[in-house]
């Protein structure tokens, strides 16, 4: 059984169809989708919409919620809060009822068996659409802050943007990176592939070649209220320093 995690599109339809394009080729047998779906591009509704027609698990991630209820003091820098904001209401003006609700009623986890394998996936952690474990570090603090049921052998999670794959104490930990948005310094989308057979498991990160300036050029022609930041982020793959 072959299958693909996808994350963190952030409206980049663009990203999400070459990203899907490439899974196809790889004669994936199922796709999940952990979160952040929309919010942040140049592509809100297109995104939802590709989202939507892949008939799938799809769980809610940080930026999901952020569209149903507005991003709060405390959950970014004190500076950015009006801009996040802004930017949650330019999205909202191109979705409507029914894609809210549709992601008020995502759930935030998901447990998955295959083959005697077991693979517990979630967005950021499996307590919280918020925090942040990097892939740096202790293999204390993975442990302790996703590795939370000892009976399975996977568990995936996205929301920092930046795809590794490490092993500690039989455990298998993932994260896809993102589709739509790369923090690691590399301009190209990422996803995970779980291939599970005979009771193997075989684990891979993919990085897929997008049209960036076909995204920049959304962005520009858009009223996007932040869009030099986006662009920005976009051509280089990584947060300004």
């Amino acid at each position: 059984m072959r299958l693909a995690f996808i994350s963190d599109i952030h409206g980049n339809a663009n990203a999400l169809e070459a990203v899907l394009e490439d899974i196809e080729e790889r004669n994936i047998d199922k796709v999940y989708v952990l979160g952040d779906i929309c919010y942040r591009g140049p592509e809100p509704k297109r995104s939802l919409d590709i989202v939507k027609s892949l008939n799938t698990e799809v769980i809610k991630g940080n930026a999901d919620e952020w569209l149903i209820r507005g991003v709060r003091k405390g959950e970014v820098p004190e500076q950015a809060l009006n801009m996040m904001n802004l930017e949650r209401d330019w999205a909202l003006t191109l979705l409507d009822e029914t894609d809210i609700n549709y992601l008020k009623g995502l759930p935030t986890k998901m447990s998955l068996e295959f083959d005697g394998q077991k693979i517990v996936a979630f967005h950021a952690t499996p307590n919280s659409l918020f925090d942040v474990v990097v892939p740096s570090e202790e293999d204390s603090i993975i442990q302790e802050s996703l590795i939370i049921d000892e009976s399975a052998d996977v568990f995936i999670y996205a929301h920092i943007h930046k795809p590794y794959i490490r092993y500690i104490k039989g455990k298998c930990v993932i994260n896809t990176g993102s589709v739509g948005m790369p923090f690691d310094g590399l301009a190209k989308s990422s996803y995970a592939i779980v291939n599970i057979q005979n009771g193997n498991i075989h684990t891979t990160i993919v990085r897929v070649t997008f049209d960036i300036e076909q995204v920049v050029s959304k962005f520009q022609e858009s009223d996007y209220p932040n869009k030099d930041l986006m662009i920005n982020i976009l051509k280089n793959g990584e947060l300004p320093k």
